[in-house]
């Protein structure tokens, strides 16, 4: 089975060296990752100059772009004569789950794949300055193995969150729905040296909801949260509405 790596923390990221250890038993494994951190980059591919590719002395390989340029080179042209039967994502330093994944970088990189044609799993450790990478890796392990057991028909994109505890401590696996946050509390203002005034973005908002088949409640009691992603955005409730509405 041939795997591509790929993540938004940076191809330097213990993560992504945790994944690629784990799954190198399962088949051969390829990794482009981003040179620098990625996060919140979202599915956009850099058009306004080249990217290049260069090699780590780890093997792995990085893109000076974002994780969607990395799956998207990596597939369309460095490894177009080994086409990876999955692409895992991750795994990433903190929680994507909810309104989180429309701005994740590593959900991202998986969804670049599934619109290319193949497998993807999105992988995040759900804490921040998480310490069980290795719990992840387990699961990531764990869940690639019954695709090869039980391949998957047609293209899949699944994005995973693992509570930061103990491989022992988990509770089990749930199949979730994405959850909601409240809104994001204000931006912070400050001033740089210079006296400018500058903005960062604000932290992310508390779960609005949290209900029990929700990412956020499973991670929250301990269990692997596994939600199936779609792409189509067309809200098909208000086509009759203004089909009519135009008329």
């Amino acid at each position: 089975m041939k795997f591509l790596l790929s993540n938004d923390d940076g191809y330097f990221a213990p993560g992504l060296a945790a994944l690629a250890a784990a799954l190198e038993p399962l088949g051969e494994v390829s990794v482009v990752a981003p040179e620098r951190d990625r996060s919140g980059s979202s599915n956009s591919l850099t058009l306004d100059r080249p990217l290049s590719l260069k090699r780590a002395p780890s093997g792995f390989h990085y893109v000076n772009g974002t994780p969607t340029d990395c799956v998207h080179l990596a597939v369309t042209g460095l490894l177009e004569a080994a086409r990876p039967d999955v692409v895992v994502s991750g795994i990433n330093h903190g929680a994507n789950m909810g309104d989180d994944t429309i701005y994740s970088g590593t959900v991202a990189a998986a969804t670049e794949a599934y619109l290319l044609g193949i497998p993807a799993v999105a992988i995040s450790l759900a804490k921040h300055n998480a310490a069980h990478f290795d719990t992840a890796a387990r699961v990531a392990v764990e869940l690639v193995a019954r695709m090869q057991r039980d391949p998957v028909r047609g293209a899949v994109l699944l994005n995973v969150n693992v509570p930061d505890i103990p491989y022992e401590e988990l509770r089990g696996w749930r199949v979730t729905r994405l959850g909601r946050r409240h809104k994001a509390e204000p931006v912070i203002k400050s001033n740089n040296p210079r006296g400018d005034t500058i903005y960062w973005v604000g932290p992310v908002g508390t779960a609005q909801d949290a209900a029990e088949d929700t990412d956020f409640w499973a991670v929250a009691n301990g269990y692997v949260s596994i939600t199936p992603l779609q792409i189509d955005l067309t809200a098909y409730k208000q086509l009759e509405f203004f089909s009519a509405w135009l008329k």
